[in-house]
């Protein structure tokens, strides 16, 4: 048993389209970051990561590798896959946090939660997301960016 906790955060800017568990959300704004910027996919990552004793997501997929520039953070994950299964480890639960101000994000949890588990070959039950707002207090609060909290249990 093993198990991981993780956490990215990154801004809203307007210009880039906002992604979070590889579903593009209608918004007015989208999260900078060097790939699609998926705070959630993010966190998920680095709680696997962690998990696995390997580190974090810059370790494994640094900023400064052109060829993460504006990847799909769902196929980063993907990648995550064959990590794990080198070590003979399989994700059994994961359990995620977007922290949001807006927009409101329950319409699209399914569809999250189903390219999560799609990625990492489990069974969409053993992915669950919630959200969050922070009642107008801090970074996200005041819309200026989106954070995400995840902790996964490798078996």
């Amino acid at each position: 048993m093993k198990i991981g906790q993780g956490y990215d955060a990154h801004r809203l800017v307007e210009g880039r389209p906002l992604i979070l568990g590889g579903v593009s959300i209608p918004y007015e704004k989208g999260l900078l970051g060097h790939s699609d910027a998926d705070v959630l996919t993010h966190a998920i990552i680095d709680a696997l990561l962690g998990a696995a004793g390997l580190g974090d997501i810059g370790l494994h997929f640094p900023d400064s590798d052109e060829k993460y520039k504006g990847m799909c953070s769902l196929d980063l994950l993907g990648k995550m896959v064959g990590l794990l299964m080198k070590r003979h480890l399989t994700p059994h639960n994961i359990d995620a946090t977007v922290i949001a101000q807006k927009p409101n994000l329950s319409p699209y949890r399914d569809q999250m939660r189903e390219n999560i588990a799609n990625r990492l070959w489990i069974d969409r039950g053993l992915v669950n997301i919630k959200f969050t707002t922070e009642e107008g207090m801090g970074f996200t609060g005041r819309g200026e960016g989106i954070a995400a909290m995840a902790i996964c249990f490798l078996i």
